[in-house]
C-alpha cells in the first residue's frame, strides 16, 4: 500500500467581529466576495491542487457552512468536520482535528484567499518527509500580520503584530504542512490564554533551530477589516468574468462596466450605472438612475431610484431609499484601538435594513441590522442592531 495521501485542514470556527454587522448571521468565512464566499474560493483552490480529503473546523454558526458544502462533492472533494465549540486560539482548531487526520496534512484559514500553486507546494513537501512547514509573503502592512526573522531559508521566530520597530515586510503567510506529530507539540506548547500555531511554531524553532519556509508571491487575499472586503472584491474580479448573462440584464442596463459580477435574477431599471469593481448578488433591484461602484450588494437587496452607492458593503435583505449616497473620502479609522489611515469605506450596511430616502453615509459609517432610519439623515458613525434613526 502506498503513503496516506496529504490532508487538508482549513480553519473556519472563527466569528469575525471586526467584521459586524456582516457577520451577525454569518460566519466570516461565509461573507461573499464577487458573489462567492471566501471560504469557496479556498475549498476551490484546494480542489484545483489535487487534495481531495478536507477537515473543515467549524464554530461559529456553524450551520452555514454545513449547509453549503455539505458532502464537498459538488467540488471535487470529499469534506469532514469537527467542531471548535470555544475559539481559544488556531492551535486548539488544528488540534479539533486531530481524530480526522492520520498523515501529512496542510492547514489553511477559511478566510485568507491563496493559490493553488502554493498549496501544491506545501502538499509536495510534507509529503517529501519536510515538516513543520511555514510559507512567508511581502506584505506593505507586516506590523498588522505575524512578522518573521529568518535564516535564508529557515524562520526562526515569528512575532504577532509587533509593536517596536519592524525591519521587514516578509510575513507568515498562513500555509502550513505539519505531521501527525505537531498536534503534541501544540498540545503542550504552555501559553497564556489562546493556544496559538504561532506559539508551537516558535516552541518548535527553538528546539530545532528552525522550520523549513517557503516563499510566496502569488495572490494573497486576507479579510481583516471590513474595507478589506472592498479590497478583496476587487481582487477577485477579473474583466473575462462578468456575469451580463441575463436577458433582462442585458436589455435593461445603461452602462456596466467589464469589471463587474452580476448574479442571476438581478433586476435593472433605466439610466442606471454600474462601475468597476462592484459584485450584485441574486434577486437585487436597482432602480432607474441609480449608481453603484466599488460595491458589494448582498442578495436580496434594493438599490432606490437615483441612489449613488460608491465603496460601500450593503448586506440582503436591505432597502436603500431614493437618492441615498454612500460616499465620502478616504478617512481615519480606528478599530479595536489600532489607528487605520487613509480608509475608503463609503458605507456598511447590515440585513434587514432599511435607509430612508435622500440619506448620507459618509466615510465609516457602519449601520447594523434591522435599523430603519428617516429621510434626510446623515449617518456617519456606528449605528446599533434594531436602532431608529430619527432626523434632528
Amino acid at each position: 500500500m502506498g503513503e496516506p495521501p496529504v490532508q487538508v485542514v482549513i480553519l473556519a470556527a472563527g466569528e469575525g467581529r471586526r467584521l459586524t454587522p456582516l457577520t451577525n448571521r454569518r460566519p466570516k468565512p461565509m461573507i461573499p466576495v464577487a458573489n462567492e464566499p471566501l471560504l469557496e474560493y479556498i475549498v476551490e483552490a484546494v480542489a484545483a491542487a489535487g487534495l481531495e480529503q478536507i477537515t473543515l473546523v467549524v464554530g461559529y454558526n456553524q450551520e452555514r457552512i454545513r449547509n453549503h458544502f455539505a458532502d464537498g462533492d459538488d467540488w471535487g472533494v470529499t469534506i469532514t468536520y469537527v467542531e471548535q465549540t470555544t475559539q481559544l486560539g488556531t492551535g486548539h482548531a488544528v488540534l479539533q482535528a486531530e481524530s480526522a487526520v492520520d498523515g501529512p496534512f496542510v492547514v489553511l484559514n477559511g478566510d485568507r484567499i491563496v493559490e493553488s500553486a502554493i498549496i501544491e507546494r506545501v502538499a509536495a513537501a510534507v509529503r517529501d518527509d519536510t515538516h513543520p512547514v511555514v510559507t512567508t509573503t511581502s506584505v506593505e502592512t507586516p506590523r498588522e500580520y505575524g512578522v518573521i526573522t529568518s535564516d535564508g531559508e529557515t524562520v526562526t521566530n515569528i512575532e504577532e503584530k509587533p509593536e517596536g520597530p519592524v525591519e521587514t515586510n516578509q510575513i507568515n503567510a498562513g500555509i502550513y504542512g505539519f505531521s501527525p506529530a505537531f498536534f503534541e507539540t501544540i498540545r503542550t506548547t504552555h501559553t497564556n490564554g489562546e493556544l496559538t500555531l504561532t506559539a508551537a511554531l516558535n516552541e518548535h524553532a527553538r528546539e530545532h533551530g528552525g522550520i523549513e519556509r517557503l516563499t510566496y508571491t502569488g495572490q494573497w487575499l486576507d479579510v481583516s477589516n471590513l474595507w478589506d472586503l472592498l479590497q478583496v472584491n476587487a481582487g477577485l474580479i477579473e474583466t473575462e468574468a462578468t456575469a451580463h448573462s441575463a436577458d433582462e440584464t442585458r436589455r435593461d442596463r445603461e452602462a456596466v462596466a467589464d469589471d463587474v459580477v452580476l448574479a442571476d435574477s438581478v433586476r435593472v431599471g433605466p439610466n442606471v450605472t454600474i462601475g468597476g469593481n462592484t459584485a450584485i448578488g441574486r434577486n437585487v433591484t436597482i432602480e432607474a438612475n441609480a449608481v453603484v461602484e466599488d460595491a458589494i450588494i448582498f442578495p436580496d437587496t434594493v438599490i432606490g431610484a437615483g441612489a449613488v452607492i460608491r465603496d460601500a458593503v450593503i448586506a440582503s435583505n436591505v432597502r436603500i431609499g431614493p437618492n441615498v449616497t454612500t460616499d465620502g473620502p478616504p478617512d481615519t479609522m480606528v478599530i479595536e484601538e489600532t489607528v487605520h489611515q487613509d480608509v475608503e469605506l463609503g458605507g456598511v450596511v447590515g440585513d434587514n435594513t432599511t435607509i430612508g430616502p435622500g440619506a448620507t453615509l459618509t466615510t465609516g459609517a457602519v449601520v447594523g441590522d434591522d435599523v430603519e432610519t428617516d429621510a434626510g439623515v446623515t449617518i456617519d458613525s456606528r449605528i446599533a442592531a434594531g436602532t431608529t434613526v430619527r432626523r434632528g
